[in-house]
């Protein structure tokens, strides 16, 4: 007997029709002799519209109680598709946070889960299906909490780890993970085999098929994932260690990002432990950087330091800049309207002149790079946003992944 973690998404559950259709899908899986425990999310949209309701009461609404509100959804999800299971004569039960428990710590908004209560869930699994909710959780003091957008995914991973499930499904609107966006570039490929770390790559990189948190929580415990539509019949994407992918292929996908922004300190003190006064204020402000490409002084005096982060932290950054006695410069250098474009792939580092060719095909498409970042797996550069769609197609051609 197999114990399996199924999650299943906003458009999972969008609407009755589909929550029935989803149903079937576990009666399929429990028919055959399997243990399922079913991760819901809310109903697609359901969060958003509770989000504009807060908005309607207060623009400053109490996280403590936009948590309790956007915990809701799931309520609602749960209990229907429990009940259409049980309309199917299975027994189905659904259980909310606090039911199991599952003991979140951090703020409210962005709790992680810390442990889970597995004894009543367990001993239900020998007869039944569990039906748990994938985006909230209660804290140490018993005040609920949530996991944050997305969350779900990363909940259905910790959560196949404390039950120890053989496997973890992530059922979604599309039957895999591509080589790139399918939406953008039709030719992009479903990858039917994927190492962690290139997943990992891919989904901090910009892929929205599932959460970076999820991808590393199942590369540290060993949980393999799969990455299936909830709409098709078609062999959904399998992700594990490496030791079992082919690295025949240098590059296995093109990610992208248009949620960046560039800055340049221009003329620094090229001196030791500028870069720390710099970047101290950032990090204690949490501000998140990415690239950071410091020229070389050919006089020993002066330097400019580029750097990369979120857009929405652009101006929470040049404050931070405008305030820190700690550094001197001679101006800084903004933009936000630059795109991050990624190339991933385990097969790169044993693949000379990969560097070359990216950069020879974004040179004939006329693409300018501001910025380079590195490692064994993956090559990013910054170049300016008008040129994203120009830029993913020319790699999806160069590097064969149409």
């Amino acid at each position: 007997m197999i114990k399996k973690v199924l999650k299943f998404g906003g458009t999972s559950v969008g609407s009755i029709e589909r929550i029935h259709h989803v149903a079937g899908i576990i009666k399929k899986e429990f028919d055959a002799g399997n243990q399922i425990i079913a991760v819901v999310s809310a109903m697609s949209g359901k969060t958003n519209e509770l989000l504009e309701l807060s908005k309607k009461i207060s623009k400053d609404f109490n996280k403590r109680e936009l948590d309790v509100l956007l915990s809701t959804g799931e309520q609602v999800s749960c209990a229907l598709l429990s009940a259409a299971l049980i309309n199917l004569k299975l027994k189905a039960k659904s259980w909310l946070n606090w039911q199991i428990p599952i003991l979140t710590e951090g703020e409210h908004t962005n709790a992680r889960i810390i442990n889970v209560n597995v004894s009543q869930i367990d001993e239900f699994l020998k007869f039944g299906v569990a039906i748990v909710p994938g985006f909230q959780g209660v804290s140490k003091s018993g005040d609920i909490t949530t996991i944050g957008r997305g969350g779900s995914d990363a909940t259905a991973v910790a959560l196949a780890k404390l039950f120890n499930a053989d496997t973890c499904e992530i059922y979604t609107d599309v039957d895999g993970v591509y080589s790139s966006d399918p939406n953008k570039i039709p030719v992009a490929k479903k990858i039917d085999k994927i190492s962690f770390d290139e997943m990992l790559e891919l989904s901090s990189l910009g892929a929205k098929v599932m959460q970076p948190s999820a991808v590393q929580t199942a590369k540290i415990y060993d949980i393999p994932l799969q990455v299936r539509s909830t709409f098709t019949n078609r062999i959904g994407t399998k992700i594990f260690e490496q030791d079992s992918i082919d690295y025949s292929k240098s590059v296995t996908g093109v990610a992208y990002s248009k949620d960046d922004a560039k800055i340049t300190l221009v003329g620094v003190e090229d001196k030791p432990g500028v870069a720390a006064n710099i970047f101290e204020p950032l990090n204690k402000a949490q501000v998140n950087v990415d690239m950071v490409i410091q020229n070389i002084s050919s006089n020993m005096k002066k330097t400019d330091i580029t750097f990369t982060i979120k857009r929405d932290d652009l101006k929470k950054t040049i404050d931070v800049l405008k305030v820190n006695k700690n550094i001197k410069y001679d101006s800084v250098i903004q933009n936000d309207l630059v795109a991050k474009i990624s190339i991933v792939g385990a097969g790169m580092v044993s693949t000379p002149g990969v560097t070359y060719r990216m950069f020879k095909g974004l040179a004939e498409e006329n693409i300018n790079i501001l910025a380079i970042s590195t490692s064994e797996i993956k090559l990013s550069v910054i170049i300016d946003e008008e040129n994203t769609l120009k830029a993913i197609k020319k790699l999806h051609n160069i590097f064969e992944l149409d």
